[in-house]
């Protein structure tokens, strides 16, 4: 049995027709628009000898060029990697050259970065500007491998048939950092998106043909990707585009458009609660909220659920789960503070530190996944694959007990990550940062609370003998080599920092002193 993502839209096309799929500010895309550009961007995309099995990455915000390039690449049975719009010209290079890109489609307002990773990125031969209107395309840029997509969509020969591509190919190569080393990229299969994408649209939210969903979350990241792009395109619902969160304009969009779906992360709901002026817009047509990427506070939950008239659903998941992997859902009373329960298909378990499974409420453990959204692997690392995956099971290294009701409650994370507003920071890779400077000897990153954004990243250091630095001096250091999420904001200088005896920083002790 072949499967391929891109059978959601074509499907929608077949049904819907002219029927709004996609609103981004003035502009409006029926579905059977949205299809047939997509398919004649696949035409260009085989115009430019780009091949089935090879890597289209894509460097777009919310904007409708993202949808149609990802389903046009999927259309010729390319694998897409999804590029955070926030990323550095370094770390582009890295992840075009990790991912063995053939081609680059970048959003305009990201160009300079996208042309100094392609100096790094040999492999990966053409850039695709995509630009909010059609001026410029005669002259896209320097780069003789340049084009402008509206021109390549326009010119090219439509694609009809899709691919026989199976249920366990790759359609989406999700990049995530882990504890330690670089950004892994997590292989998404087909039947892994588009069964996600099904539990979305139907087992956690009833959504049908009249369903206006609020795209705040980046469609880059999974959550984005498959609740919103996936789940409503797949039922015939309408999408807001919206390229940069603003709880103002979130709000407008939100009254203008009747929208009944918002799906963001806690610091989103934070900042549409504490809006001034925030009851003046009517949000009557609000029927379904979801909540992820980072624990909900519970009072945070509470008050948006009672100024609204909402139920806001709480779930977790992983870019290596699709991502959704467990939610509280409209079959039973949800559990403020709570992941919920395994989704249809998903088991969730909890191991102690010898890997032995733990059986008894109320006892913590690391909770670990099997089922239909657990990715292929990481690619290009079998090792890594292998310790994350084992009899099926992923380990995910977040830290969880589960009640005498079998639902889920974080009660820790992996031991280093940060969660800033939603997006996972890593410290190792800020840390490996900080090394370069030439007066830091030692360093360590760690999260501390922030009212708005959940954590805030705090970097302690301790200077080299006879060098001086500022605060101020370090953050410029690291906001010149990492995107805008992850450079650290607090500097602490000290003498020394706390180690084992074996060497090792003791970042327990510096979280909390």
């Amino acid at each position: 049995m072949t499967l391929n993502l891109a059978s959601l839209l074509r499907q929608s096309a077949a049904t819907f027709g002219n029927k709004t799929a996609i609103i981004a500010g003035e502009t409006t895309l029926s579905y059977q628009a949205l299809h047939r550009s997509a398919q004649q961007l696949a035409g260009a995309l085989l115009g430019l000898d780009v091949q089935r099995g090879q890597h289209v990455a894509l460097m777009l915000p919310n904007v409708p060029q993202f949808t149609l390039a990802y389903y046009a690449a999927h259309y010729i049975g390319c694998p897409v990697v999804p590029l955070n719009v926030l990323l550095t010209a370094d770390e582009v290079a890295y992840h075009l050259d990790d991912s063995d890109a053939v081609a680059l489609v970048v959003w305009e307002g990201f160009l300079e970065q996208a042309q100094a990773a392609l100096l790094r990125a040999p492999r990966c031969k053409h850039l695709i500007i995509a630009r909010a209107g059609a001026e410029g395309a005669g002259n896209v840029s320097a780069r003789p491998d340049s084009h402008d997509m509206a021109a390549l969509t326009q010119g090219g020969s439509a694609v009809t048939e899709l691919p026989d591509t199976m249920p366990d190919d790759t359609a989406v190569i999700l990049y995530t950092s882990g504890t330690t080393g670089r950004p892994k990229g997590a292989e998404l299969s087909h039947f892994n998106l588009a069964y996600n994408a099904e539990y979305a649209s139907t087992g956690l939210l009833p959504l049908s043909d009249k369903a206006v969903a609020l795209a705040v979350l980046p469609l880059f990241h999974s959550f984005g990707q498959t609740v919103i792009q996936n789940g409503v395109l797949r039922v015939g619902g309408t999408i807001v585009l919206v390229p940069r969160f603003d709880p103002k304009l979130a709000f407008e969009l939100m009254q203008k458009h009747r929208v009944t779906v918002f799906a963001g992360v806690p610091t989103m709901y934070f900042a549409l609660l504490n809006l001034p002026d925030a009851d003046q817009y009517d949000l009557s047509a609000l029927e379904h909220c979801v909540s992820g990427g980072a624990p909900m506070p519970v009072e945070v939950m509470r008050q948006f659920d009672q100024k609204y008239g909402v139920d806001i659903l709480e779930g977790y998941g992983l870019s290596e789960t699709s991502p959704i992997a467990s939610f509280n859902t409209r079959h039973q009373a949800k559990k403020p503070g709570s992941i919920g329960l395994p989704i249809a298909g998903v088991e969730l378990k909890l191991n102690d530190e010898a890997g032995r499974r733990i059986d008894e409420p109320l006892v913590a453990g690391e909770i670990c996944i099997k089922g239909h959204n657990v990715m292929k692997g990481y690619y290009k690392r079998p090792e890594a694959s292998a310790e994350s995956i084992k009899a099926g099971w992923f380990a995910t290294g977040d830290i969880a007990h589960r009640d005498a009701d079998g639902f889920y409650f974080i009660v820790d994370r992996k031991k280093d990550m940060i969660i800033r507003g939603g997006f996972n920071v890593y410290p190792r890779e800020i840390e490996e940062v900080l090394y370069t400077h030439p007066a830091v000897l030692e360093a360590a990153v760690i999260g501390v609370k922030h009212e708005r954004h959940g954590e805030e990243v705090k970097a302690v250091l301790a200077l080299k003998p006879g060098q001086q630095a500022t605060g101020e001096e370090i953050i410029a250091f690291c906001k010149n080599k990492l995107a805008a999420y992850k450079y650290p904001r607090l500097i602490e200088l000290r003498d020394s920092l706390p180690k084992t005896a074996t060497g090792k920083i003791l970042k327990r002790e510096l979280r909390d002193s």
